[in-house]
């Protein structure tokens, strides 16, 4: 029988910023995150940000009552799809 080993590989436990919202995002929600807008030059349109790492903000709207659907990786981007019932 063929032999199987495992082997523990680091998770990479990336740091923010992090990008929460849009500019249509709910203020209340941003507020609660501890999120700030701003504005990037050369964008017309404005996005909220925390200093947190993903984890962090995860495990915020996880106990907000959110729940992850999706996750996809866009180049070095990783994007989280929540939902809340």
């Amino acid at each position: 029988s063929p032999r199987v080993t495992h082997r523990s590989v680091p998770v990479p436990q990336e740091v923010g910023p992090t990008m929460v919202g849009d500019e249509h995002s709910d203020p209340h929600l941003m507020s609660i995150l501890g999120a700030t807008k701003r504005s990037t030059l050369g964008n017309n349109f404005c996005e909220y940000y925390v200093n947190d790492a993903p984890r962090v903000v995860l495990d915020k709207l996880e106990s907000l009552g959110y729940r992850v659907v999706s996750m996809t990786g866009v180049g070095q981007t990783l994007v989280w799809c929540l939902h809340r019932e």
